[in-house]
């Protein structure tokens, strides 16, 4: 098992993959048994070719999306700490001893690359991009109870328990996003470093798509929350349907048979009495799908045990 392995999913990133692992192997000399990875996805130029050449270790993921290249890396690599960070040399390598430290020394399961709290608002020249960052943040900190300044950054650190007990679900890039409050809901010990982001090199694009991967981001969210908190979930749609069953049921109906002792709109009667019925199948849901997610991190802290286990070993 390697000591640290340096992550990067590469996607027609020749203009910048020689720097980043040059630079990355130079700050990890120092860092025994370290050894950087490329993940090639698919790429149309010769990504791949420089990498190897720059003297990383080169492997392909050929199905496209950021999410298919971590699943594929995480599940190969067997190291004690993961760093990961892009290949558009946005980010800065020098963080990366401080990451394995905090990793190797404090037990950190995951370590954030923060560019919020630093350059990326000046920096960063794509429009709606900084608006995009701050709604996800405020979102996913307050639906999940965390503190993570940054959700969508690609500069990350892990512990071996997190990586081997994460399940990649996103194709894309909602990666980040999953990977942040799977952190929350699993109780990973999780720490934010405050790094320095420059914008992207002339002659190099990103490959985020403003609107539908933001749109994906949201969509992810929403499914997590639905996941990790049913209760929370299912609750609140049984909440809003039985106040609207209720002020229908007195508008409609109980206040003009109150005065007319007729029941003048049995159409109105019978759909919010079927939406109440919508509301209560709605609670039930939510409580016995809470109870499963319950008896789920029970079987979470199993796996667990497995993976530090596994470490000893």
């Amino acid at each position: 098992m390697k000591n640290l392995a340096i992550l990067i999913p590469a996607y027609n990133e020749s203009s910048t993959i020689e720097k980043v692992v040059n630079d990355t192997k130079r700050v990890i000399e120092t860092i025994p048994d370290a050894s950087v990875y490329v993940y090639d996805n698919n790429s149309d130029d010769d990504t791949a070719q420089l990498a190897a050449k720059a003297g990383a270790i080169v492997k392909h993921e050929y199905v496209r999306g950021k999410g298919a290249v971590i699943r594929r890396m995480f599940r190969e690599i067997e190291a004690h700490v993961y760093i990961m960070i892009d290949a558009d040399d946005t980010y800065p390598v020098e963080a990366i001893p401080e990451m394995y430290h905090r990793v190797v020394d404090k037990k950190v399961d995951m370590v954030v690359g923060d560019r919020l709290s630093s350059t990326y608002f000046q920096e960063n020249k794509r429009p709606f991009h900084n608006a995009g960052n701050s709604i996800v943040k405020f979102l996913i900190n307050h639906l999940f109870d965390t503190n993570i300044k940054d959700i969508l950054t690609g500069y990350r650190a892990f512990s071996y328990r997190f990586v081997k007990t994460f399940p990649v679900l996103s194709k894309g890039f909602e990666i980040e996003t999953e990977m942040s409050i799977h952190a929350a809901e699993t109780n990973m010990f999780v720490e934010n470093q405050v790094i320095e982001y420059r914008d992207r090199p002339e002659g190099s694009e990103s490959k985020l798509d403003t609107y539908g991967d933001g749109m994906r981001v949201i969509l992810k969210i929403w499914n997590l929350f639905r996941i990790y908190h049913p209760l929370a979930f299912f609750g609140t749609i049984s909440g809003i349907l039985t106040i609207i069953s209720l002020i229908t049921f007195c508008l409609r109906v109980f206040i003009p048979y109150r005065k007319t002792g007729l029941v003048a709109n049995m159409p109105t009667l019978v759909v919010s009495m079927i939406v109440l019925l919508i509301a209560i199948v709605s609670l039930f849901s939510g409580l016995i799908l809470d109870a499963i997610q319950s008896q789920e991190k029970m079987n979470f802290e199993y796996r667990l045990i497995d993976a530090e286990q596994r470490i000893d070993e």
